[in-house]
This record gives C-alpha cells, structure tokens and sequence, in this order.
C-alpha cells in the first residue's frame, strides 16, 4: 500500500508538494507538482492500486461562513501552539468546489474517514502533526520571518522527520536520494524564494507520515469533525497537552474572546493600524524598486493601509444565511495591506507575478480573468497575489492588472457600489458592462500585437537627437537595446535615461560605443547565468551585461550606490560567465 502526501496549493499556479511512502516507511518519491494535471501524473504511478492520499487542503468544505465544525474543535486543542486553522467557507470562491476534493473526484478516491475502501483520501494538517510527534511547544517557524529564521527552522525540521527512523511506525527517509539531495539543496539555500521550492515537499513528506500513521497506529489519532461537514486527521495529542477543564468559579474574561466582538475587533485594528501604515511603506518601496532593477515597464505602483472605516465596514458584512460573513476578521481579511501595479500590457502582468513571486514569499495566486473566463464570460480582470516578506507579520495583498482593466474595475466599481442604480436599468448596465470588457480584452490583445510587430520592425537605428545632453538619447538607445534583445520587454523610458546615464560615467556616449563593449561579452550566456523567472526587461538586459563587463568597477559608480548589495548579489551569479 502507497501513502501519498499533498501539501496541497489553494491555485493551480502555485507549487504542491509531493511525496509517497510505502507501507514499510520507504520514501518512494518527493518533489513538487503545479497544476492538477501535473500533480496526477506525479502519483499516478503510486495510486492505481490500494493507497491513501493525505492532502493538507480543505477537502470538504459546506459552511457559507466561519469556520467549519473541524476548524473549531480543532483550534481549540491546537491553537495554544500556534498551530490553529485557518477558516474555510464556501463564500470564499476557492472552497465553493475544493481543489483537494476535485483531486480526489479525479482519482476516484473515497474522503469518508470511516470508509474501508482500498483507495482514500483524507485530509491532514502538517503543523499539528509535527506538535505531536515532535512534541514540540510550538510550531517550526520556517514559512515566514527573516530568512536566517525561516533556514533555520527548516533544517530543524528535516533533522525531525529523519530521526522517525527510530519511530513506530518508521520513515525511512535517510535511504532515499531524493530526500538527500533536497536536504543539500536546503543546505544551500541563500535566498526565500529556495525555502519556498523546498518547504512544500518536506511538508508533502509529514502529509505522507500521517497517513501511515494512522494506518499502524488507528487508536492513535483523533478526527476533529465528520464526513458529513469536514474533517482533519491528525495524530492525537497525549492526554497531559490537551487543554485543561474549564473552572468552576467564574474565569477571567478571555480578550480574545472579547475581539469576536466588531466594536473590540475595529478597536484593535485602529491600535494596530500605525504599525500597518509603516509596513505598506516597506513593501511599497520594495515592489517598486524590484520592478525598477528589473527594468520591468510599468505605469504606476501605488500602496493603502485600509482605513478603520472600511475594516469597520467589512466585520458587518454578512452572508446570504445572515450570519457575519467574518468570524475572525483580523484573521480572514488578507488586504489590510494592498497595493496594486498597473501595466501597460497583459504579458506584463504575468512578467511582474512571475518577478514578485521570484523575490517574495508567495502565499496564494488568483487570476481573476481566468476564472471570470472560465464561467464563459467577460468581467473584472486582474492577478491577486497574496505575499509576505522578510520582518513583516502582516502579508500584503497585491493586485496587477494592465491599464484598460483598471480603468473598467475602477468605473464599474464606481457605479455598482457607489451610485444608485435603479433596478429597472440593472440587466442593460450588466449587459454593458460585460460588452465593454470584451471589447477593452480586445483592445488589449491589439496593443500586445502592436508591441510584437514593433519588435520585429523596428529601425537598426534612430536619428540622434541635437542638444546639450550628452548622454546617448532615450529614443536612440530604446531603439538599439529593442533590436540587441528583441525577446526583452520594453523598459519604463525614465530607465533609458538612467543607464544612458551610467553609460556616460563609464565613458560611453554613443550606440557605437556600446556595441563595441558588447562585443567582448555574450549576453545570452549572462542572461542565462541570472536564470529569471520572468523575461528581464531591455534596460535590465544592459545592466547586467555591464555588470559582467566592469565588474566591481560598476558597482562603484556613483549612480549605482543605492544598490551595491543587489549588484553584488547578481555579480556573484555572474562569475563563471
């Protein structure tokens, strides 16, 4: 019998993990999986026959609000070790039909607890797990914080799971070469981003655990809610751990408790506020100075902290059974912080995802256009990313659409939300609506086509501009950067000037003059040897072949101290070039 592991992504284009052990706790597989379809062919092998999928995702999910009758009982045993769950609602769009569950659907798996069916799929935690078995005061903090934390931890982890060899029933990860070679990679890591690609399997592996877990040991294991409303599956705390009876005399009012209270909750919030303030300061300044070192095009970045107004507003929102839509508000709420970056492109979009999840630790990912595309219709579009980073608790919510999308988000929300619109006129305005964001998609897609003929057309040169600057001319050096690297995205033209500007302290003040310095060098092998996820933008591509040409003689220049270390940092990915 296999014991898969999931440690399951709420969307299709984030990271599973996975990983399969067999009946006598040998690792079969780890690894990572991304859409559905790559995560059945992962485990294909390994589920045809008698098997237990573990997945740590909701798997069964009726509630239209809340938490589930699991999440409930659950947190009350484990959220003393910072190992409670998260509320799963059906009014949240992503639980209306779970993932996990349409895996399971797909596999034809059995998600009844209680089932003797030879292939299952139940749902588990990783965290409390890890409380049990490692008999840990709290959870290992290796998904957030510094990142010398978060490595640390991580490890620590790893070192946990390798010493179940000696436990019942035994894993045996130590005799796997595909554990060893994660382990190294873990070793090595110097960024967040290398935690993130590592973190999701070695959950997977936990995931896998438990199943067997459960299989040897039955009598052992506690499930917090039914079939019937949801459950999670975990390893059972030892009786001395379990929270102790309630006391006979009247106890101390609880605060917490108080806070499910709106007015106590907004109180909080307005307290907490001026610390959010200066955390939206931090993550504006650093998506917009990723997006500038990337050379990425954009129109604009901008940043809020939610007022205490609008959070007010949101703890009175209730569902459609009349019951407040948010339990744990400062919990469920995840744009306390948001910011959103405009483009001029669609393809630009992905490219700046791509470039926040590369460089921030990437906690969900929904492409709103798509799934309005999926219904078969045409609506609000837009990339929500949900990210966190390095000394900030509070993640940030950030939205990325291209300059038409906004534009029909912003007006539409103007009018359905702010105005008064009389209900005779709503089918017509729905109607509209829906025709203007056809036709804006369009509009879209043309301007991407403008931007691939333009590649593929522009002039070997422009005219030089005659003036007093002595820098090489924005258009003059867009023109030339655009047919040096055609696959690269135009840069923000602010960002010509600036490296025209570099150029210049480095003695360089015409097209000739650049393609001479050029020659000694091979830009795709720099271009390779930085391994973007996303495609750099013209400016970028330059800087980084200037970078691998002068060498700390680049970093020196005085328009370059601003960001010594980022340069230091990628000089180093450039060395063997």
């Amino acid at each position: 019998m296999n014991f898969v592991g999931l440690d399951l992504a709420w969307g299709e284009k984030n990271q599973t993990g996975v990983a399969v052990v067999d009946s006598d706790g040998r690792l079969l597989h780890v690894g990572a999986a991304t859409d559905d379809d790559s995560i059945a062919a992962a485990i294909a092998p390994y589920t045809a026959e008698e098997c237990l999928v573990a997945i740590d995702a909701p798997l069964i999910v009726k509630n239209a609000t809340g938490h589930r009758p699991a999440e409930t009982r659950f947190n009350r045993d484990f959220s003393r070790f910072e190992a409670g769950a998260r509320p799963a609602f059906t009014d949240r769009p992503e639980f209306k039909h779970p993932r996990a569950a349409r895996i399971a659907e797909r596999l034809g798996l059995d998600t009844d607890p209680s089932s003797a069916a030879p292939r299952r799929a139940i749902e588990v935690y990783p965290h409390p797990a890890t409380v049990v078995l490692f008999d840990l005061d709290r959870t290992l903090k290796y998904k957030r914080g510094p990142f010398e934390d978060r490595h640390r931890e991580l490890l620590r982890l790893m070192t946990f799971i390798e010493g179940l060899d000696d436990a019942t029933p035994r894993l045996r990860v130590n005799r796997s070469v595909a554990w060893v070679e994660l382990r190294k990679r873990v070793e090595a890591a110097t960024k967040p981003s290398h935690l993130d690609r590592d973190e999701d399997p070695v959950d997977a592996v936990i995931c896998a655990y438990v199943g067997l877990y459960w299989y040897h040991r039955p009598d052992d294991v506690t499930i917090y809610g039914d079939h019937a409303s949801g459950y999670i599956l975990t390893p059972s705390l030892p009786k001395s751990r379990l929270p102790e009876a309630a006391p006979t005399k009247k106890p101390r009012p609880d605060r917490r408790a108080d806070l499910t209270r709106p007015s106590a909750v907004v109180a909080e919030y307005a307290a907490r506020r001026p610390a959010l303030v200066e955390a939206t300061d931090h993550y504006l300044a650093l998506v917009t100075g990723l997006l500038d070192d990337a050379g990425i095009n954009y129109l604009s970045v901008a940043a809020r902290t939610k007022t205490v107004e609008s959070f007010a507003a949101k703890t009175r929102r209730r569902g459609a059974d009349g019951k407040p839509l948010y339990s744990e508000p400062l919990v469920e709420v995840t744009d306390l912080i948001g910011l959103r970056v405009i483009t001029y492109l669609r393809e630009d979009v992905d490219t700046v995802a791509n470039l926040l999840a590369e460089e921030m630790r990437l906690l969900d990912d929904r492409d709103m256009g798509q799934e309005t595309a999926r219904e078969g219709r045409w609506g609000y579009a837009s990339r929500h990313l949900l990210v966190g980073v390095e000394g900030v608790q509070q993640p940030a919510s950030i939205q990325v659409r291209t300059v038409l999308q906004h534009a029909w988000a912003e007006f539409e929300h103007e009018i359905r939300y702010k105005g008064s619109i009389p209900e005779a006129y709503v089918p017509d305005l729905d109607r509209r609506f829906t025709l203007a964001a056809g036709l804006l998609e369009l509009a879209d897609r043309e301007f991407s086509a403008v931007r691939e003929r333009l590649r593929t057309a522009l002039p070997e040169t422009a005219e030089p501009e005659i003036g007093s600057d002595p820098r090489i001319p924005t258009p003059v050096l867009a023109t030339y950067l655009g047919n040096r690297f055609p696959d690269a995205g135009w840069s923000r033209t602010d960002h010509y000037a600036w490296i025209a500007g570099l150029l210049l302290d480095l003695g360089i003040d015409s097209i000739d003059e650049v393609e001479a310095a050029l020659a000694g060098i091979d830009t795709d092998a720099v271009n390779a040897a930085m391994d973007y996820r996303y495609p750099a933008g013209a400016v970028r591509r330059l800087d980084d072949a200037l970078l691998a040409l002068y060498g700390t003689d680049y970093i020196r220049l005085q328009d370059n101290s601003h960001r010594v270390k980022l340069l230091e940092a990628r000089l180093a990915r450039l060395r063997p070039v």
